[in-house]
């Protein structure tokens, strides 16, 4: 059965964001055979004075894969391991639910979560009517907006884009469209006009660190329409350069993928 667990509000002023530690409950959920992760996204929110975030007010929100027996244990792994492993000062939220259980209500809080400053009292609201388990668990416990809000974006299915999926760390060097299908769990490579990319065309990836500060380009494939989407651009030439480059794209830069 498939399962969206929401967390926010995981990191402090001086600690990694929401995101690294979705990661690495992935890791340790796969570990213990709690679960199979498909995919971890990263959603906006709304960005407001009177909303006190940390760095830039965005959830996480996976989509895993487990069995019914375990869900439970799955979740109180998921509770244990934000108590335990949150930076202090933060102010966590968890949410889990079942993909048929995010309502349409729930999908449209998600929205207005980036529109809007939204209160506790309404996420739980939302979340009684639609069945779905939404706990505080630390702090002022204003992390379950957050946690409700990426899981009802998630279900949309156009918002968000991917921190992680099996294979997206290890990329590095240029692919083929092709291979880059095969290593993946991607449906579509294609350009910011909707083309898709022929399978024999290259494409530049590069995910050091050194690289993407130096580019502004990161492999993030986005959410649309449901689908896991890499965006690229038409590789520049650099006029400097000794020869031609033996690429023909390259990741879409970082303002275009925040739009995500």
């Amino acid at each position: 059965m498939y399962l969206l667990i929401g967390i926010d509000d995981t990191d402090n002023t001086t600690s990694g964001a929401t995101g690294h530690l979705a990661r690495d409950l992935r890791k340790q959920i796969s570990d213990c055979n709690l679960a199979h992760t498909i995919s971890i996204t990263r959603h906006q929110l709304f960005l407001s004075p009177e909303i006190p975030y940390t760095s830039h007010n965005s959830s996480a929100c996976m989509l895993v894969d487990t069995q019914l027996e375990t869900v439970n244990v799955l979740i109180d792994y998921c509770r244990e391991y934000l108590i335990k492993y949150s930076e202090p000062g933060s102010d966590v939220g968890l949410c889990v639910a079942q993909s048929e259980q995010v309502s349409s209500a729930v999908q449209a809080f998600g929205k207005q979560a980036k529109e809007t400053v939204l209160t506790q009292a309404q996420a739980r609201s939302i979340a009684s009517q639609a069945g779905i388990l939404l706990e505080g668990l630390t702090g002022t416990q204003d992390g379950i907006i957050g946690a409700l809000a990426g899981v009802g974006l998630r279900k949309t299915g156009n918002d968000g884009r991917i921190l992680w999926i099996p294979g997206l760390y290890e990329l590095s060097g240029i692919y083929t469209a092709s291979q880059l299908y095969q290593t993946l769990n991607i449906d579509r490579i294609q350009d910011l006009e909707g083309r898709l990319l022929s399978s024999d065309t290259r494409i530049q990836i590069k995910f050091s660190e050194e690289t993407r500060m130096k580019t502004g380009r990161w492999p993030r494939p986005v959410l649309i329409d449901g689908q896991a989407v890499m965006l690229v651009v038409k590789a520049v030439e650099d006029q400097d350069a000794i020869g031609k480059k033996n690429y023909e794209y390259e990741m879409a830069p970082k303002d275009i993928i925040r739009q995500y």
